[in-house]
């Protein structure tokens, strides 16, 4: 059998974007952010560049003449954009005389998105990719590589090959309805990785109010005093789906999402130029809702969609929704929770969407039903002692995270009950 040969491309525009992505409609974890023309996107735009600090290396293996899996891969000379965090690391290498920039980060940036990093046509493909990614990393004296949110594939086949692995949580919202005669409590979170249809759970809830009578007294209340605080600014909401969103909205979501950077001191992650990109070339992955008052519009927020069953089409029902980006102009209370989760949750539900998922941190989340998940990253460092001082704090920070689940399962905002609530008609709007 011919050896794999592996490839470095300076840019993804390198690779054909046919290939790429039918490598990443046969992974079991795709996502929207993986697909050629986003991470094109990020490049051309100068958003993920080297002027930005995000040097592609992408690598793809080929045997013979076939493409057998392929990662992207950036040289990174700091750490921002990534949300798995490792400036502690950084700065011990430092406080030694050594370097840990240049660092290679196998990511998407600025998505802390769990998903497949690795494509591969099997198994045998992705394990050959990861030890070529390790070999390649050493030949260039790198201090490290890092793995961020990988599917399971992607993290069974680097601890086959020795790399450190590090958790996470973040919050998901699943679309699931108790069956009738259980408990109103959530499936187990690990669960919440796939949608429910693909775990024969029962069909989802009819409507938001379905959803908010699944929750405690309490979370339901808090809810509804929430969205009427924004009914009674005078905000309304509209949606538009793919095509449907006119270069306007565009402008104005843009607005919105750089504002709100700057208002925090930080310079937006994305450039106008990729959003422009986003609308020629995948404008069936995104959802955006618009904030108005008084016929103005005032906030937006910016969904994104993974492919229905149907494929790609701008009509297809998608599986899973990310809460991606949101911005506003004025500020009026609770209009966050509104942009980024009520309305959403309330489309979801609508459009029979299997899961939402919150993005990074934010135990907040949990007031409005998006459950624990733990998710993973892969870790390799060069320098063995430091390699070994940083396994030891992994195992400490990984029963730290384990703890940290245990104590987030005790505070369910479900009821835990399949009997009526007596207090479900004295909160309603």
């Amino acid at each position: 059998m011919t050896a794999p040969t592996l490839r470095i491309h300076s840019s993804p525009a390198e690779i054909d974007a046919g290939a790429w992505d039918r490598l990443l409609a046969l992974q079991p974890a795709p996502s929207p952010f993986m697909r050629h023309a986003y991470l094109d996107a990020l490049d051309a735009s100068g958003s993920a560049s080297p002027a930005s600090g995000w040097t592609p290396q992408f690598l793809t293996l080929w045997r013979g003449r076939t493409l057998i899996a392929a990662c992207p891969l950036y040289l990174k000379d700091h750490s921002y954009g990534e949300y798995v965090f490792d400036w502690a690391w950084a700065n011990a290498y430092e406080q030694h005389g050594l370097a840990y920039y240049p660092k290679a980060v196998a990511a998407v940036p600025f998505t802390p998105v769990p998903g497949a990093r690795v494509l591969a046509r099997d198994a045998e493909s992705r394990a050959l990719m990861v030890r070529a990614a390790i070999a390649w990393c050493k030949e260039q004296q790198l201090s490290s590589l890092h793995l961020l949110f990988g599917a399971d594939e992607d993290i069974a086949a680097c601890t086959d090959a020795g790399l450190m692995v590090r958790h996470t949580v973040q919050f998901h919202w699943t679309n699931t309805a108790p069956a009738p005669g259980t408990d109103a409590g959530p499936l187990p979170t690990e669960a919440t990785r796939s949608p429910p249809e693909s775990r024969g759970a029962a069909s989802g809830w009819a409507d938001f109010e379905g959803f908010l009578a699944s929750l405690s007294h309490d979370k339901r209340k808090k809810i509804r005093q929430e969205r009427r605080k924004v009914r009674d600014a005078g905000v309304t909401f509209r949606w538009a789906r793919g095509s449907d969103i006119e270069a306007a909205d565009w402008d104005f979501f843009y607005r919105c999402y750089a504002r709100t950077y700057r208002e925090h001191g930080n310079a937006p992650y994305l450039q106008r130029d990729f959003f422009h990109r986003m609308a020629a070339t995948m404008p069936e992955a995104w959802l955006l809702f618009v904030a108005e008052r008084e016929g103005r519009p005032i906030a937006s927020s910016l969904i994104a969609l993974s492919a229905g069953a149907g494929g790609d089409a701008g009509d297809a029902q998608p599986s899973v929704a990310y809460g991606r980006y949101w911005g506003a102009l004025e500020r009026v209370d609770c209009l966050h929770f509104e942009a980024c989760y009520y309305q959403p949750l309330e489309w979801c539900i609508a459009h029979g969407v299997g899961r939402f998922e919150g993005g990074a941190q934010g135990e907040h989340k949990m007031a409005r039903a998006l459950m624990p998940v733990r998710t993973t990253s892969a870790h390799w460092l060069a320098h063995p002692a430091f390699a070994d001082a940083v396994e030891r704090f992994l195992e400490r920070e990984g029963e730290g995270i384990g703890n940290y689940m245990d104590h987030l399962g005790e505070r369910s905002p479900f009821r835990h009950s399949s009997a009526a609530d007596p207090k479900a008609a004295s909160d309603a709007p």
